[in-house]
């Protein structure tokens, strides 16, 4: 079992090293290594995973890495596959930030604000995206443009709860013929007894409900940010880019970290391989702390990803079902609508509203999407033109 366990992180190892691009392409690096390469499962198991992790809340390509894992070598081989894909982007994040608070000075303009022009560029592809494949009718979009109306009046962690609740209440009413979300054979990969689901699903809805009673009680900044990134892990359905409106919400309000460095440290998160949930090790590093440095971005990295795992465990054994239920799938899709809106809102605030200043941010951010949407340059080099032009704007002015 021990070499099995050094086996996947090794993988993983390198598949954090290498998977530039995004969930998606994670998704197509992780078939050709796992399935094509190594041979780990077949294709049928791997669809029926990637559908899986479609469903839940969390990071999409990071939970099938922990899947993976976990059919290989158990809950072990889960999370050995996640610390080889998530620490390599989560270190060069970790450092990026320990820069930024060194030299936060030069946040006001050059290659930083570059960034935060970048970032306006990736949020606004995404919107694109998603809206075309996750708001394709009427009901949809108008559960996509009234959460984002509600998000941009009511900017407070408690309305992303309630907006979420209520897409999926919307997608049982109105949606009852949205198809799946993805189609994938009806297989379940890997079994589980009844004690895993139990202690899986419980610990998950526990911490969800307790560490914001505790918060409460025990006066402690670190149980605050450990709740902060665990709930945001907890309600990010859709992954990605999705994270940033629950991010910003938890750390900007709060004074934790300015509204400049979030969207600066967003871009960077672009430029990394591995998983964009890793933004979060970057946020607990350059947070007014304590905790801050090195130990605060190790426990945000922690408290974002551990729903997704706890999920996992508890859910992977009764996917079968679950996907059959047209009730759930139902839910899902109104959700998934919701995800639409929350990332509109975004856009407008904070990434939009923190970028553009002027005709020169707007021509470069203008400039970021195209490269991205039509001429389908890496997120990483336009990441770099971005910091680059930012630099050079400034110079000239």
């Amino acid at each position: 079992m021990i070499a099995r366990l050094i086996e996947v992180l090794l993988v993983a190892l390198k598949l954090g090293l290498t998977s530039f691009g995004g969930p998606v392409a994670h998704l197509g690096y992780f078939r050709d290594e796992y399935v094509r390469t190594r041979k780990w499962l077949d294709d049928e198991a791997y669809a029926d995973l990637v559908a899986l992790c479609q469903f839940l809340p969390g990071p999409a390509s990071s939970q099938v890495g922990m899947a993976v894992g976990m059919t290989r070598a158990g809950i072990g081989g889960g999370v050995a596959a996640w610390l080889g894909f998530t620490l390599p982007s989560a270190a060069l994040l970790i450092l990026f930030g320990y820069g930024v608070a060194a030299f936060g000075e030069l946040a006001a303009g050059g290659w930083l604000h570059g960034l935060k022009a970048v970032a306006v560029a990736v949020v606004a592809f995404a919107v694109f995206g998603m809206a075309r494949t996750l708001t394709p009718d009427r009901p949809r979009a108008t559960v996509a443009i009234v959460t984002a109306i509600a998000m941009l009046f009511w900017r407070t962690p408690l309305t992303q709860v309630l907006v979420i609740a209520a897409a999926g209440v919307a997608g049982v009413l109105l949606l009852k013929d949205a198809p799946a979300a993805a189609a994938a054979t009806p297989r379940t990969t890997t079994g589980g007894g009844a004690l895993r689901i139990v202690v899986g699903l419980a610990t998950f809805f526990l911490l969800l409900a307790g560490l914001p009673l505790a918060r409460q009680v025990v006066d402690s900044e670190w149980l605050r940010v450990f709740d902060g990134f665990y709930r945001a892990g907890s309600l990010v359905f859709g992954g990605g880019h999705v994270v940033l409106p629950l991010l910003e919400a938890e750390v900007v309000p709060t004074g934790w970290v300015t509204r400049d460095r979030f969207i600066a440290g967003y871009g960077m998160a672009q430029a990394v391989p591995g998983p964009l949930f890793t933004f979060s090790a970057y946020l607990g590093t350059v947070m007014g702390g304590p905790p801050s440095g090195w130990q605060g971005g190790l426990l945000a990295l922690a408290a974002i990803f551990l729903p997704s795992f706890l999920l996992l465990i508890g859910v992977l054994p009764l996917w079968q079902r679950l996907r059959a239920n047209h009730r759930f799938r139902a839910a899902l899709a109104g959700i998934n609508a919701a995800v639409v809106g929350l990332l509109l809102a975004a856009l407008y605030d904070p990434v939009w509203a923190s970028a553009i200043a002027g005709p020169a941010d707007l021509a470069l951010a203008l400039a970021a999407f195209a490269m991205l949407a039509w001429w389908k340059l890496p997120p990483w080099l336009v990441v770099l033109f971005g910091a680059a032009a930012g630099a050079g704007l400034a110079w000239v002015g």
